[in-house]
């Protein structure tokens, strides 16, 4: 059977999602307890690839096995067992040609900016100077459809296209936070961070408005802003197709 398990994490402890040499990840530590919990050797897929300090609020991974599984005991055991940074919120099984990364429709992601410390919340971007909002959504205007956003990703990945359909990118304020939301069908690596840094860039008035449409069109990365940090990204939804 195929099962999905929904969970979220704290990233600032660990080295992304996928399991690296000689590197703590999310992946290590969920398939470690899984595996013990089952007594089988358990591998997990997950739905997206995070960079090394960003959060999930929603993350999904798959595993197939040959036993039935109990949800709810499950997800207690695998709580007890978890690191802190790491809560499992739900199990349940799936049809078997659902795949965690590739039937997902539609990615969420956060980003937050303020303009000053808060002391207990180390996960912002400060930045100390005027943010034009007005400008930064009119930015956002050229971000939407179908495009190539090679300009925003990472040089040699193993991407078969960076081509992505952004249906949703918007500045919003949250008291004195400034809150990026941006949906896609997909993410490039870096893609969002890269967009933030640019975004922000005309927010301060570094470029002008109508220079994103430029930065796309030329499709290189140097001619985007710079990656801002990782840690005031977050993850914040993954949504599949209701028949799952």
């Amino acid at each position: 059977m195929k099962y999905f398990i929904e969970f979220s994490f704290n990233g600032t402890n660990y080295h992304g999602w996928q399991k690296q040499l000689n590197s703590n990840t999310v992946q290590e530590e969920l398939t470690k307890c899984l595996s013990v919990l089952l007594k089988e050797e358990v591998e997990l897929m997950g739905a997206s690839r995070t960079d090394t300090g960003v959060h999930a609020k929603q993350m999904f991974a798959h595993l197939d096995t040959s036993t039935t599984l109990n949800s709810d005991k499950i997800v207690t055991k695998l709580n007890s067992f978890l690191p802190n940074d790491i809560m499992v919120s739900a199990l349940f099984p799936v049809k078997e040609d659902t795949h965690v990364r590739f039937t997902a429709v539609a990615r969420t992601y956060k980003y937050y900016v303020s303009p000053q410390k808060d002391i207990f919340n180390n996960n912002l971007h400060l930045v100390f100077k005027h943010l034009d909002i007005d400008k930064m959504n009119a930015a956002c205007n050229y971000l939407m459809g179908d495009q190539d956003f090679t300009s925003f990703s990472k040089v040699n990945t193993d991407t078969f296209t960076n081509n992505c359909n952004i249906t949703k990118a918007v500045w919003e304020k949250e008291g004195d936070t400034f809150v990026f939301t941006i949906s896609s069908n997909r993410f490039l690596r870096n893609m969002v961070r890269s967009i933030v840094g640019t975004l922000l860039d005309v927010g301060t008035g570094k470029i002008e408005v109508e220079e994103i449409k430029t930065i796309i069109e030329k499709r290189d990365r140097c001619a985007a802003g710079t990656s801002v940090p990782a840690k005031a990204l977050f993850l914040t939804e993954i949504k599949y197709p209701k028949d799952i």
